[in-house]
């Protein structure tokens, strides 16, 4: 009797499904391939059986899956020649870490997404001390008590800053959210309708006012604020006035807003503390390197603002952070705040940040050591010169597989900071010619050491402002065997 169509197809199925080899079987191929792949010092010499044998399932189930949803699939692509490839390249997958170093061509120097600001060698190294042995974290070297952990850079950052007192915490938002919950709970904040900012991530000054207790008081309108509007909101449930510094945008044209010196004027009639968020925050004046002026927060304390707060690791260059500057009889209540124990910083971050700070005591060192500050105020010269070393690197890809020019762009500062300020750069643009841009950005994106550039105008651009001196001959290397390998898959 002949057999009708859906019994031949499940029969055949079946066969397939008879023709998956056993697990133990399969990771017994792919553990003589490790020693192999060690050997030749292409791999780690001990690899864990039971990560083997869960790269094998999950490869064996997906053929499983495959089989019974009906695709085509012969005995031949179930033998040991055929699988392991695949095992293998999942294999090298499970074994590099999620959270890897990459090689940024965006021209995005504070780029979030990517880690935002690089530390300087002098903070890995401290890095490196602290995490290998024990540290004086919470003690007291002189007297032998329990110490604070606060104290390791709060004398850097009154000296470097003439505040008071510092405190810092895990990060900006968490600094906004301690100082706002700790003077104004349950009270009012007056804040200038032009000042309520987002930022990434959906970070908005009204929503974090919510969750601190403070209530808010929008004065003025969006593209002009007078010290009337302030004068006339305050009342006895006035807690604070707050200014905010809109580093991540401009509003031009018929504009005005209260300079901070008046602001505090007004707000010492009626005894109120000030507080600004400066955002970024920067310790320098980025106008003498031809960027735009930006209020350091030397004069935003100067010009007596009670209580400052902005980021370590955007302008400043350092890790992660929420610093707190000002008068120390508040910077004292808010270290007593509960909360304070829940946003406080580990010893990792306190290492970095004190090494970036004692870099600042130097400015000319500290824009040359300082990875974020070199590369924001490196000439479009320097950046070009460092673009022909690459191109040169690349002189022998034939024309036929890519075509490589210099060209002159922008970069970006990044970080919500200098929004307006475009950096001439020097970029490489790749227009492959045998493999598509996007395969191109895919293959960068999945090399061994990750490559991020930008499109535009049908081409990869790599922005060498981003891009270290020290990274050049691996991004060649790497774009070499991109085009090379990918454009020899793309004619097979």
């Amino acid at each position: 009797m002949t057999r009708s169509p859906s019994a031949s197809a499940a029969a055949d199925s079946r066969a397939l499904l008879r023709a998956i080899p056993k697990v133990d079987e399969a990771a017994a191929w792919l553990a003589a391939e490790v020693e192999v792949a060690a050997a030749a010092g292409e791999m780690q010499p001990v690899v864990p059986s039971r990560l083997l044998k869960n790269v094998v399932r999950e490869l064996l189930d997906d053929y499983r899956r495959r089989i019974l949803a009906g695709e085509l699939l012969t005995p031949a692509a179930l033998t040991r020649d055929q699988l392991l490839p695949s095992l293998k390249k999942r294999l090298t997958a499970r074994l590099q870490p999620n959270f890897r170093p990459l090689i940024n061509a965006t021209g995005v120097v504070v780029h979030t997404n990517l880690g935002r600001s690089l530390l300087p060698e002098e903070a890995t190294a401290n890095l490196m001390a602290v995490a290998a042995r024990y540290s004086n974290l919470e003690y007291d070297l002189q007297t032998g008590r329990r110490g604070s952990r606060y104290s390791l850079v709060e004398d850097l950052l009154t000296e470097l800053t003439g505040a008071e007192a510092a405190l810092v915490v895990n990060n900006n938002a968490a600094a906004v959210l301690l100082v706002l919950q700790t003077l104004a709970a349950g009270r009012e904040v007056v804040v200038s309708r032009g000042q309520l900012v987002e930022i990434g991530g959906s970070f908005r000054i009204p929503e974090v006012m919510a969750r601190s207790g403070a209530r808010l008081v929008e004065v003025g309108a969006t593209n002009r604020t007078h010290r009337r509007d302030y004068e006339q909101a305050i009342g006895e449930e006035t807690a604070l006035l707050l200014k905010v510094h809109t580093s991540n945008y401009r509003i031009s044209g018929f504009t005005s807003e209260v300079a901070a010196e008046e602001l505090v004027e007004l707000a010492r009639g009626y005894r109120l503390p000030v507080m600004e968020d400066l955002g970024s925050g920067s310790l320098l004046d980025f106008s003498r390197y031809g960027l735009t002026r930006e209020p350091t927060v030397q004069e935003v304390l100067a010009a007596g603002v009670d209580v400052v707060t902005f980021s370590g690791d955007k302008l400043l260059g350092g890790p992660q952070a929420g610093l707190i500057l000002g008068r120390r009889e508040l910077i004292e209540q808010i270290k007593k705040n509960p909360l304070n124990r829940a946003l406080r910083i580990d010893k990792f971050t306190l290492a970095a940040l004190e090494s970036v700070l004692r870099l600042y005591f130097d400015e000319e060192q500290a824009c040359r050591q300082i990875p974020t500050l070199r590369m924001l105020t490196a000439s479009y010269e320097e950046i070009r010169r460092r673009a022909q070393r690459l191109r040169r690197r690349l002189k022998d890809l034939p024309v036929a597989r890519c075509e490589l020019e210099l060209v002159r762009v922008n970069s970006l500062v990044g970080g919500g900071a200098l929004p307006e300020m475009p950096l001439p750069s020097c970029a490489l643009a790749l227009k492959p010619r045998q493999i598509s841009l996007h395969q191109l950005e895919k293959a960068l994106r999945a090399a061994p050491v990750p490559v991020i550039g930008r499109t535009e105008d049908d081409r990869l651009l790599l922005d060498l402002r981003t891009v270290a001196d020290n990274e050049v001959v691996e991004l060649a290397a790497v774009l070499q065997e991109v085009l090379v390998a990918g454009s020899n898959e793309q004619v097979a």
